[in-house]
C-alpha cells in the first residue's frame, strides 16, 4: 500500500520530463511557473492561482496546468477548472490540498529535472 504523495511523485516526475523535451522557452516558462504556483494557490486561493495560469496564454504555463490537471484528478485543465469552480466547500477544500501536494512534486522535480530557477521565463 502507498501513500498518496507516494503515488503522486512518480506520475509528476513523468510530466516533468516530459517537459524537458520542450524548447528552452516553454520549458524555461513551465519551470518558472512550477516554482510560483504553490505560493499563488496559498495567497490567492486555488480557483483564483489556476486561472491566472490559464489566461496567461503561454504555451509553458497552459502545459503545466494540463500536467497538474492530470495528475490531482486525472482530467484535462478545462475539467478541472470547471470542477474547482463548482466545488462545494469540502470538495473544494480537498482539491485544494491534493494540488498543493502535487505542486510540492512540481516545484522539486522543476528544480532539479529542469533547472529551473526564480524569475526564469524564457524568451517573451
Amino acid at each position: 500500500m502507498h501513500t498518496i504523495q507516494q503515488d503522486m511523485a512518480p506520475k509528476v516526475y513523468d510530466k516533468v520530463q516530459g517537459a524537458q523535451r520542450k524548447d528552452k522557452t516553454e520549458r524555461d516558462r513551465y519551470g518558472s511557473m512550477a516554482l510560483k504556483l504553490p505560493v499563488l494557490v496559498r495567497q490567492a486561493g486555488l480557483i483564483q492561482a489556476v486561472t491566472f495560469v490559464e489566461t496567461r496564454g503561454k504555451a509553458g504555463h497552459k502545459a503545466l496546468l494540463e500536467d497538474l490537471a492530470q495528475v490531482v484528478d486525472g482530467q484535462t485543465a478545462a475539467d478541472f477548472l470547471r470542477q474547482c469552480r463548482e466545488a462545494d466547500l469540502g470538495s473544494y477544500m480537498w482539491l485544494t490540498r491534493q494540488t498543493l501536494s502535487a505542486l510540492e512534486w512540481f516545484k522539486r522535480f522543476a528544480q532539479s529535472v529542469l533547472d529551473a530557477k526564480p524569475g526564469q521565463e524564457g524568451e517573451p
